[in-house]
């Protein structure tokens, strides 16, 4: 599986804790940014995992920012995209088994780095069910972008 990640300034300091210890569980990763913690805009690192989802480059994303808030909105403002912010670890794995989500979203200002490894060790471990029922409203969810991101 390859991973996009992404963070401004207020998350440059997880992200760069994160990227080693994705190396070391064997995932692919593209860091797209920040390389620093002068300050950045969200939205700007926001766009860079939502296009390399959609072009199909890397196959989930993980956003941090100061509360996780901020990505998300971004990052949800992409066709395809689905992004959730998680601060517990039921919801890093339930939004990709329930919601197909294919990026999360963390405050790096709200969770501590313990917690932040096992939101994205879960998030990236889980799976979509494919039940008939997270079909369905993955598809409702899809319909509503597809009627209303013109």
């Amino acid at each position: 599986m390859k991973v996009a990640i992404a963070a401004d300034h207020a998350g440059y300091e997880y992200k760069a804790a994160l990227l080693a210890r994705l190396a070391t569980l064997g995932y692919e990763v593209a860091d797209l940014g920040a390389h620093d913690t002068a300050p950045s805009d969200y939205p700007d690192h926001a766009t860079h995992v939502a296009k390399a989802i959609q072009s199909q480059q890397c196959d989930r994303g993980i956003l941090i920012c100061g509360s996780g808030v901020g990505v998300s909105i971004a990052a949800n403002k992409f066709k395809g995209i689905r992004a959730g912010v998680c601060h517990d670890t039921y919801s890093a794995h339930q939004c990709v088994e329930h919601d197909d989500a294919n990026v999360i979203c963390i405050g790096q200002r709200v969770v501590g780095i313990e917690l932040m490894y096992e939101l994205v060790e879960a998030f990236l471990a889980a799976s979509f069910t494919r039940e008939v029922r997270h079909m369905r409203r993955v598809g409702k969810v899809a319909l509503i972008e597809e009627q209303n991101m013109k």
